[in-house]
C-alpha cells in the first residue's frame, strides 16, 4: 500500500483511520468494498461494521500481520477499500445544483495535503461541489482523503475534460467566477455573492493563468504590508467563510 501504488486501481481507493472509515461507511457517494482491522481496533468499530452491507467482508489481523500486508507500520490499524461512483461531467454536476449554489473550482492543485485541506474547507463552509481541472491530483488518494477528514468522500466533485474551457463551463450554468489573485481588482470584503458563485483557485506559486484572470472577476485578500500570499487551502477557507456567512446572495 505504498503511496505510489494507490492510483488507477479500477475505481478503487484506500481509506485510513477511524474517522475516515466511519465517513466511508455512511457516504452516499462511494461504497465500501472491504475492511482490514487490527484485532485490537475491531471492538471500537462494531457499530461501523453493523452499518456495512452484508456483502462487505471485514478482516482482522494481529498488528504484525497487518504491518506485513500493508508494507509499513500502520499504527492506526484501520483500513478500508472503497469504490468510487461513476463520476459525472463538470457540466452535469453544475446543472444539477440548486439555483443558489457555491462551488469551489481548482486549477493545477498537485499537492495531496492541499487537496485534502481544500475539500475539508468546502465541506466546512457549505460549498455544494468541487470542480477540478485536468491537472489536479486525485481527491481520493489515501493521503488526500485523510487530510480532508473524510470530506473528499462526502463532497460531490467532477473533473473538466482535456480542452474544456473552465470559465465557459461555469458561465454556461449561470455561475459567476471569482478568481483569487494577490493582484485582484476587488477586495474580498467588498465582494458580494451572486446566487450562483464559483471560487476559482490556482496552485501556490504560479496561481491562475493570465488568460483566465483577464476574463474573470478577480478578488484579493488584503494582507499586512510586505506579504501577499497564503496557502491555497487557507485562502479557500477565508473566501468560502466570507461568502457563506458575510456576503449575501444578490440578484444578477
Amino acid at each position: 500500500m505504498r503511496e505510489r501504488d494507490l492510483v488507477g486501481r479500477q475505481g478503487l481507493f484506500v481509506a485510513e483511520g477511524e474517522v475516515v472509515v466511519r465517513v466511508l461507511a455512511g457516504s452516499p457517494l462511494v461504497r465500501p468494498q472491504s475492511l482490514l482491522l487490527a484485532q485490537k481496533r475491531a471492538a471500537a468499530l462494531a457499530d461501523v461494521i453493523d452499518m456495512l452491507p452484508n456483502d462487505v467482508p471485514v478482516y482482522t489481523a494481529g498488528q504484525a500481520v497487518m504491518d506485513a500486508v500493508v508494507g509499513f507500520p500502520i499504527h492506526r490499524g484501520i483500513l478500508a477499500l472503497g469504490r468510487r461512483a461513476a463520476e459525472p461531467s463538470a457540466d452535469e454536476l453544475l446543472a444539477g445544483l440548486p439555483d443558489e449554489a457555491l462551488v469551489l473550482v481548482l486549477s493545477g492543485i498537485a499537492n495531496h495535503d492541499n487537496m485534502g485541506g481544500l475539500f475539508r474547507n468546502a465541506a466546512a463552509f457549505g460549498a455544494d461541489a468541487v470542480i477540478l481541472d485536468p491537472t489536479c491530483c486525485d481527491p481520493l488518494y489515501r493521503k488526500a482523503i485523510r487530510v480532508s477528514v473524510g470530506a473528499a468522500l462526502l463532497k460531490p466533485f467532477a473533473r473538466l475534460g482535456e480542452g474544456e474551457d473552465l470559465l465557459a463551463v461555469l458561465e454556461a450554468r449561470g455561475f459567476q467566477p471569482l478568481a483569487l489573485s494577490p493582484a485582484g481588482e476587488t477586495s474580498l470584503a467588498q465582494t458580494a455573492r451572486a446566487p450562483r458563485t464559483a471560487v476559482v483557485l490556482g496552485a501556490e506559486g504560479p496561481g491562475l493563468s493570465k488568460a483566465l484572470l483577464e476574463r474573470a472577476k478577480t478578488v484579493r485578500i488584503p494582507m499586512a504590508d510586505g506579504f501577499d500570499s497564503l496557502n491555497v487551502a487557507v485562502t479557500a477557507g477565508v473566501v468560502l467563510h466570507h461568502l457563506a456567512f458575510a456576503a449575501r446572495p444578490v440578484a444578477d
